[in-house]
């Protein structure tokens, strides 16, 4: 009987892990996402696409804060600080492709990158002025009581942030695939020149795909600050760091890999959260779980650098 409970108990314990991987691997998707979008077009790594997930979050803090006495209800507020969050995201990184990038479109690969490093630090101290450094409560505005799946929970939150990740994915396949705008992205990551004889113009079509994954880094970082209860000016670093090693995982440049590369990352992460003290003997624990990230980008740069997927060349976005 005891043997029974125990084997019960590891089965509950995976499936919890499994949904936890879902979730953090559908937040990880929704912004390797904007970084696959950006690189398929212009062969750029945005560093400081984690930065703008960050301030996607503390607006979306600022407005529910500001707004928690107004009776709203929690759907309402969590809708409108996430209308307002995409706003000022779309915003800004237009302002950073116009400013910051496109000056340096033709520059050795160097600059641009270099330049992308320093952003990622500017909108950190930016925001460390603006929302001061130390960490904020998110306020509760789902219900958070959890329901029971095969033995494991999940609460409002995490159901939504799976829904939506999936949807968003299929609409930006939609709008990839579909319309004329996407059309003039795949033209326009093939060959700007060519691109521009045909009657497409790059710049405009540059600046709505940073638009777009601004949008994709907005939702990511309400829904980070909804699951996890705080926000604070760092926040961002780490989930970029790690969106960035999905993308690479799935194969950058490709829609489908970045959103492979997330949910696999993690799961791979949760599982090894949940297990790392009974493969180490209490050795290393749970906050350890940063290794394997870091361990799977290693292991895909030397295996397999392509990603899962690999590039896309003729179909990229």
């Amino acid at each position: 009987m005891a043997g029974f409970l125990h084997g019960r108990e590891l089965v509950d314990t995976f499936i919890q892990q499994l949904i936890n991987g879902l979730v953090l691997g559908s937040m990880y998707a929704l912004v390797a996402l904007g970084y696959t979008m950006v690189y398929g077009i212009i062969n750029l790594i945005n560093f400081a696409h984690g930065e703008v997930l960050m301030i996607g979050a503390l607006v979306s803090w600022t407005v529910v804060t500001s707004m928690a006495s107004s009776g709203l209800p929690g759907w309402t507020l969590l809708a409108l600080s996430l209308l307002a969050a995409m706003l000022v995201c779309m915003a800004l990184n237009y302002l950073i492709e116009k400013l910051a990038y496109r000056p340096l479109r033709n520059a050795p690969r160097l600059a641009p990158l270099t330049t992308a490093m320093g952003m990622s630090l500017l909108l950190q101290t930016l925001a460390m002025i603006i929302w001061k450094p130390d960490y904020k409560p998110y306020p509760i505005l789902l219900p958070d009581e959890p329901y029971e799946v095969l033995g494991a929970t999940i609460s409002v939150v995490q159901i939504l942030i799976i829904g939506v990740t999936a949807v968003t994915l299929a609409g930006l396949m939609a709008l990839i695939h579909g319309t004329k705008l996407g059309r003039a992205m795949r033209a326009t990551a093939e060959s700007p020149r060519v691109a521009q004889l045909m009657g497409v113009q790059p710049d405009k079509v540059i600046s709505a795909t940073f638009v777009i994954g601004a949008a994709l880094a907005a939702l990511a970082g309400v829904m980070w600050a909804a699951n996890y209860g705080s926000v604070q000016h760092t926040m961002g670093f780490l989930p970029g760091l790690k969106a960035f090693t999905a993308a690479v995982f799935g194969g950058i440049g490709n829609l489908g890999g970045a959103m492979l590369g997330g949910v696999l990352l993690g799961i791979i992460e949760s599982m090894g959260a949940g297990y790392i003290g009974d493969l180490t003997g209490g050795i290393l624990g749970s906050n350890y779980q940063d290794i394997f990230a870091f361990a799977v980008l290693i292991l895909v740069l030397t295996l397999r650098p392509q990603g899962l997927l690999g590039e896309r060349v003729a179909d990229r976005a």
